[in-house]
């Protein structure tokens, strides 16, 4: 097994970078020179992961001190707008700078990001931090899914997904204690200076370990889909700035423009050139569409729960920063769960939990739609329910998702490689900034900011699970699509 860096800029170079034998298990990725490259790269991921989770905690809090309660998803809509152009960056950023010298730019540009928020006066300081920091968390997570091409074997890949979604499950323990811990204290900001802090080791980590360069060919360096990312971080900004609003009107109207929106770029996604999807990646009759729309499908499943859940169960269930921040997380618990016990389930098996995901997904958020909204008085037995439908909800999630990106990369066009490894992050992430805009502005229109206190939580809560039930319902109509085409081809 190789374990050093390729020193020629080729192709056929770069493939000697991967581990020369092809044994697929656990253990194969956990020895020798895979083991370093597997802590790296999962320890970009839960840098990431830490992150978002220990905002979710510490933003009730944060808000409360420095005001903007009608701009409460802000934070989370202008992060992951932001991560989506370091995600669309990525092939670009490995391409020209190489693994090591990407890494530490991304690292610098997400410390700085959290030193802003530490010191934000306001508002508007805190949304300019956030920014920063989801640059440079889109940068690091869709990095890992490419490197991963680079430094393992494909026999690997369904493992090293895996392993990435599965890191989330370590994010659930360290980032809401880090959130909890500090909000309950008072010192909410101590939490961003703690993940300033956290970079620098990873940093030195990340230059020692990754090799510098990707192998490519000199000006062989994808292009930058400026059109495309402008149309989507557009998207996102005017659907926060209309959710916003008081004004039923200006909602509708943000709605409106947003599917115009969309439709641009998927005609220009359609048209060729520069692209930032794998070729007919929004064409329904691909093999391709399909698996984008049920990520998106199970993503905003997902997101719309853990951005909101962490509010409620604060606001109408007596839970503290710290409880309500660990309650959230056991989805994602579930989530690394079932993408570890499902990593290499067989093609029979896959099928069925891509079914199995948002029906599971569908269940456990119209139970969260009449049961958070209703105040309790936050007791162990009256949690549980919702504890049980957090783990429920993820690890149905879990089981689909390692299998679904894989399937993404191995049916993309061999040209279309590069594109494929960010697209993952930059899908998600897309996705997960809309349910955040989108659920601000129900949560708003039902009442979250006014009438506020109890009453307008209570409206919030029913109305964005119940109107978000809608994703796992097509979700399931799109996982139907793979079981009835497998059926046929036995």
């Amino acid at each position: 097994m190789r374990s050093d860096t390729p020193s020629r800029s080729s192709p056929a170079h770069a493939a000697e970078a991967r581990p020369a034998h092809t044994a697929t298990g656990w253990a194969a990725l956990f020895s020798g020179g895979n083991a370093a490259r597997s802590i790296t790269l999962s320890a970009g991921v839960v840098l990431h992961a830490i992150n978002l989770y220990m905002a979710m905690t510490v933003l009730p809090s944060a808000v409360r001190d420095i005001g903007g309660m009608r701009y409460y998803t802000w934070n989370t809509s202008l992060f992951v707008a932001a991560s989506i152009v370091g995600s669309s960056l990525s092939a670009r950023a490995l391409g020209r700078f190489g693994p090591r010298t990407a890494y530490a730019i991304a690292v610098a540009i997400f410390a700085t990001g959290a030193v802003l928020c530490a010191t934000a006066p306001a508002m508007p300081a805190m949304l300019a931090g956030r920014v920063m920091q989801g640059v440079g968390s889109g940068l690091l997570v869709s990095m890992a899914y490419a490197v991963i091409r680079l430094v393992f074997p494909p026999g690997l890949w369904p493992r090293a997904m895996s392993m990435l979604s599965s890191m989330w499950g370590v994010a659930t323990l360290i980032g809401p204690a880090i959130g909890g811990l500090f909000a309950g204290l008072g010192v909410w900001r101590a939490a961003f200076w703690t993940l300033a802090a956290l970079s620098i080791p990873f940093a030195v980590l990340a230059t020692c370990v990754l090799p510098r360069t990707t192998g490519a060919e000199a000006g062989s360096f994808p292009g930058i889909a400026w059109r495309q990312i402008a149309l989507m971080v557009g998207s996102v900004l005017c659907l926060a700035v209309a959710g916003a609003s008081p004004h039923g009107w200006e909602n509708l109207a943000g709605c409106l423009i947003v599917l115009g929106l969309f439709a641009c770029l998927a005609h220009l996604e359609r048209q060729g050139g520069t692209r930032l999807l794998p070729a007919r990646a929004l064409v329904w009759g691909s093999s391709l569409a399909p698996l984008y729309a049920l990520m998106g499908c199970l993503a905003l499943t997902v997101e719309v729960i853990e951005i909101f859940a962490p509010l409620f169960l604060q606001d109408l269930h007596r839970q503290s920063p710290l409880t309500a921040g660990y309650l959230s997380v056991l989805m994602a618990a579930g989530w690394s769960t079932g993408s570890i016990l499902n990593a290499g389930a067989p093609p029979a098996r896959v099928a069925r939990a891509l079914v199995a995901a948002p029906a599971l997904g569908l269940a456990g958020i119209l139970f969260l739609a009449f049961y958070l909204s209703v105040p309790t008085d936050g007791t162990w037995q009256a949690m549980a329910p919702v504890c049980v439908t957090f783990l429920m909800v993820g690890l149905g999630v879990g089981t689909a998702w390692p299998h679904l990106l894989t399937r993404v990369l191995l049916t993309a066009q061999p040209a279309d490689r590069d594109l494929a490894s960010a697209s993952l992050t930059t899908v998600q992430l897309y996705t997960t900034a809309l349910a955040g805009a989108w659920a601000g502005m129900i949560a708003n229109i039902a009442g979250l900011a006014d009438p506020g206190g109890m009453v307008g939580a209570e409206r919030a809560a029913f109305w964005v699970f119940a109107l978000f039930a809608i994703m796992p319902a097509m979700g399931i109509l799109t996982g139907c699509s793979f079981l009835k085409k497998r059926t046929k081809k036995l």
